[in-house]
């Protein structure tokens, strides 16, 4: 097949636009599915047997449009599909993709196991190549384990059987699509690009399954005039061949907040005769980020970044859009209300999201869905936090819309002591994200627990509803001694030293319309937000600009980020309603945003 797909195929599109091929086959769609409550499964024979029910793919089982709409807790599922290999991929090795699957995944095709992976975020791939050949069924069964109790990388879903205050409806198993493509027996791994303004050039890094005497890679960068530059390396001597391409000046364009100029790239590898045995298509923004002080500046100026939190559900989907095109409306949503980018918040986004920010010039920070490592006292991630935060970081790291990363999230332990699992893990996550890329600046853990002295920026959550309190709150900044989140009292935070500081989530403020007038404390199970709930639409929009303008009015603050786009269950704190209609005026809240910044000048 090539890069389309049937009409009726529930998010039908490639899913990988930064890494594309031409030949592939979704398998999102009808699949046998059964609950397995016990996780007794694999003992009574669900491997082998034929399932008893069906579900949609790449819908989670609590979703309505999975078919179900099964909110209970679900130990473990079990999916079987049966699916031909097209014959003409005959010569090549088949890979089976997911995008994600929550949580701890094991995969069998024909009987045999080929993947296992934990971690309900990020993506992973199994070969087929000895268990099933083109013009050949394959079998494919897949396990997904998700416990209740242990330590687990969950974001927002819920260890209650309802939902309540910010947390939601789960997500068990399949939640991001699944396809075949085929590649040669020497391929292509995913390309790594890196930008730099300063050369104006592009760095690119090829990774590849294996080397062959005489080969090469070539990477052709271009624009809708043609062809901008091309170079090429051996690829016989490296596992991860590298080129940099310079742009000619009279070619350079820059990724811009507002104006996602990017660039075609292809990338090629070539035989000893050079003749082309692998072709990925990718693409690329130039653009760079860099620390002056206390400024974040892109493309050398600085950019206050009135940023907005995306928490990434939907009424019918959860964790997944229903379709592409709800993608790009909520960045449309975001971009009418006067943000110009997101804290993806809590949950890893698929990566058409991504994809679509590039192209809109939407700025996003990168986060890792922590929640859901609390033991006793004492928050324990576990070290597959790292594991599952370095494939995303693999996925995600070329993508121009990214300008930072923050692995953990309102992490909350007191300063002691001793070193803690919590230390060690959060230095774990700093430490291989500034590896995996020294590019852009790191958050140690926003909100709450900053436990790295020299985490690249500093941040704190700050939902104090009284615009002249929040105000006097934040005013020590230009002394060095900014609003710090604490425990009672009692530090959780190394001290700050002068990095870049914004108030990563602040607002949150509680509206519901249909709700005006009544006790909110009555309400409050079906209605929750922060602080005291507005009484009109009026009073939403003075305690908005009140609070938005102590932002802008402070010249060491680089941004900030308003939670939140859009409600989310039981939590109305946002500008849209869950269902992304009109709640209030977004002109209105345009209008305070789209004032000068005092840090940009």
């Amino acid at each position: 097949m090539s890069r389309s797909a049937p009409h009726d195929v529930p998010r039908a599109e490639y899913p990988r636009p930064q890494m594309a091929r031409q030949d592939w086959l979704t398998l999102n769609g009808p699949w046998q599915f059964e609950i397995d409550a016990g996780d007794s499964g694999l003992e009574r024979g669900l491997r082998e047997r034929e399932l008893s029910g069906t579900i949609t793919v790449p819908f989670a089982p609590e979703s309505e449009l999975s078919g179900l709409a099964h909110t209970d807790f679900m130990a473990a599922v079990w999916y079987r599909r049966t699916v031909t290999i097209p014959a003409a991929w005959a010569g090549r090795r088949t890979l089976l993709h997911f995008g994600a699957v929550d949580h701890d995944a094991t995969v069998w095709v024909n009987g045999v196991e080929v993947a296992r992976h934990r971690g309900g975020f990020s993506p992973f791939m199994a070969d087929l190549s000895a268990v099933a050949r083109p013009g050949e069924d394959a079998t494919i069964v897949v396990r997904a384990r998700d416990p209740r109790q242990e330590p687990q990388a969950r974001g927002k879903q819920s260890t209650k059987y309802q939902n309540y205050e910010c947390l939601y409806t789960r997500t068990t198993g399949i939640w991001q699509s699944v396809w075949l493509e085929p590649v040669p027996d020497v391929h292509l791994r995913r390309p790594r690009i890196t930008p730099d303004v300063a050369t104006s050039s592009f760095a690119v890094v090829v990774p590849l399954s294996g080397n062959r005497p005489g080969s090469s890679v070539r990477v052709t960068v271009s624009d809708g005039g043609g062809v901008v530059a091309t170079a090429s390396a051996r690829a016989d001597a490296d596992l991860a061949p590298s080129v940099r391409l310079e742009l000619p000046s009279d070619r350079v364009r820059l990724w811009e907040p507002g104006d996602g100029f990017l660039y075609d790239v292809k990338v090629e590898l070539l035989d000893a005769g050079g003749a082309v045995t692998d072709t990925v298509d990718s693409y690329a923004g130039l653009r760079s980020i860099a620390i002056d002080g206390k400024r974040v500046l892109i493309n050398g100026r600085p950019v206050f970044q009135r940023l907005v939190l995306d928490q990434g559900y939907y009424p019918d989907g959860l964790m997944t859009a229903p379709t592409d095109a709800a993608l790009v409306r909520d960045i449309e949503l975001s971009l009418a209300a006067g943000f110009n980018g997101a804290r993806l918040h809590q949950k890893v986004f698929e990566e058409r999201f991504l994809y679509h920010a590039d192209r809109l010039g939407y700025l996003v920070w990168g986060e890792f869905g922590d929640w859901g490592a609390f033991a006793g006292h004492e928050q324990q991630p576990t070290a597959s936090f790292i594991t599952q935060w370095l494939e995303v970081l693999e996925r995600d790291v070329s993508h121009p819309s990214i300008l930072g990363w923050c692995p953990l999230n309102e992490t909350t332990q007191v300063i002691h002591d001793h070193v803690t699992q919590l230390d060690d893990v959060t230095r774990g996550m700093f430490l291989a994200t500034k590896l995996a890329d020294p590019t852009r600046p790191v958050i140690d853990a926003s909100g709450y627990s900053h436990r790295v002295p020299e985490t690249d920026v500093y941040d704190s959550h700050n939902y104090e509803q009284e615009p002249s309190a929040f105000a006097g709150q934040l005013s020590g900044l230009g002394k060095d001694e900014p609003f710090v989140n604490d425990a009672a009292g009692r530090p959780i935070s190394v001290p700050y030293r002068g990095q870049p500081y914004f108030v990563s989530e602040y607002g949150g403020i509680w509206w519901n319309p249909e709700l005006a007038g009544t006790d909110q404390d009555a309400d409050r199970e079906s209605s929750w937000g922060y602080g005291q709930r507005v009484r009109s639409e009026e009073e939403f929009h003075a305690r908005f600009a009140g609070l938005t303008e102590a932002l802008l009015d402070d010249p060491d603050m680089f941004g900030y980020c308003y939670t939140q786009l859009t409600d989310v269950f039981q939590e109305e704190n946002g500008i849209y309603r869950f269902d992304r209609s009109t709640k209030l005026d977004v002109e209105r809240v345009r209008g305070v945003q789209s004032r000068r910044a005092a840090s940009e000048g």
